[in-house]
C-alpha cells in the first residue's frame, strides 16, 4: 500500500520479493535508530560555505551521519525519513542542534569573521518539540554567539502553518538567529510568497 501511494493517486503496485526485503530493512532501521544516540553512533560532518568575492571560508553547514553498529553506514537519504516518521527526528535534531553549537564554537576565526554554522530543521522539530527553549538552551550552554547560527527551513515548512512559523522565526531572529530556506524551486512557493517570511537567505535547489 505504501509504495502505491508513493507512486501516486490511482496507482497500485504488485506485491514482491524485494517489497518485503525493503520493508524488513525499514522495521530494522527504525529499531536501531531508537538505540543509536545512546551508543553515540551520529557524526556531524561540516560541508563548508565560501565568499566567491573574498573566497573566505564564512560559514559550514552540519551535515548528519549515521554509522550503525548493527547496519554499518546508513545513508541519510535512508533514514531520515523513518526518524521523521517515528517521530526520533526531535531527540536526534536536538543533538544535531547540540553537538554543531558546541563544535562551532571552538572553531578558530584566522580572518577575524565568525564563521556561522548552518543545521537544518524538521518540521517535526518546529512544530513538536519546544524549539526556541532548545535554540536558547543550545546556545546558552555551547556559548556561541547567536549571530553564529544560521538555521535552515524547507519550502513544504512554510506551507502546511505559516502564521505560526513566521511568529517562531521572527521570534529566532530577535535572538540573533539567521534563518535560511533550503531547496527553494523545488516546491510552489513564488518569491511574493517568501516575503512574508523573514528569510535572510535562499539556497537555491
Amino acid at each position: 500500500a505504501n509504495a502505491a501511494k508513493r507512486g501516486g493517486r490511482a496507482n497500485y503496485r504488485f506485491y514482491t520479493k524485494r517489497m518485503s526485503e525493503e520493508v524488513h530493512r525499514r522495521v530494522t532501521i527504525g529499531h536501531e535508530l531508537r538505540r543509536a544516540l545512546e551508543r553515540d553512533e551520529f557524526t556531524l560532518f561540516y560541508q563548508a560555505k565560501v565568499d566567491l568575492a573574498s573566497r573566505l571560508i564564512v560559514g559550514a553547514e552540519a551535515l548528519l551521519r549515521w554509522n550503525s553498529a548493527a547496519l554499518g553506514p546508513v545513508s541519510p537519504e535512508e533514514f531520515v525519513p523513518i526518524a521523521e516518521e517515528t517521530g526520533l527526528i526531535v531527540p536526534i535534531g536536538e543533538w544535531v542542534l547540540t553537538t554543531a553549537c558546541m563544535e562551532a564554537a571552538k572553531w578558530p576565526s584566522p580572518t577575524g569573521r565568525p564563521i556561522q554554522v548552518g543545521v537544518n530543521l524538521s518540521a517535526l522539530q518546529f512544530y513538536q518539540g519546544d524549539l526556541i527553549s532548545v535554540v536558547r538552551h543550545c546556545l546558552d550552554a555551547s556559548r556561541l554567539d547567536a549571530t553564529r547560527l544560521d538555521l535552515e527551513l524547507t519550502e513544504s515548512m512554510l506551507i502546511e502553518k505559516p502564521a505560526e512559523t513566521i511568529r517562531a522565526l521572527r521570534e529566532l531572529k530577535d535572538h540573533g538567529i539567521s534563518i535560511s530556506m533550503d531547496d527553494f524551486g523545488t516546491g510552489y512557493s513564488s518569491l511574493s510568497y517568501l516575503q512574508r517570511f523573514p528569510f535572510d537567505a535562499l539556497k537555491i535547489d
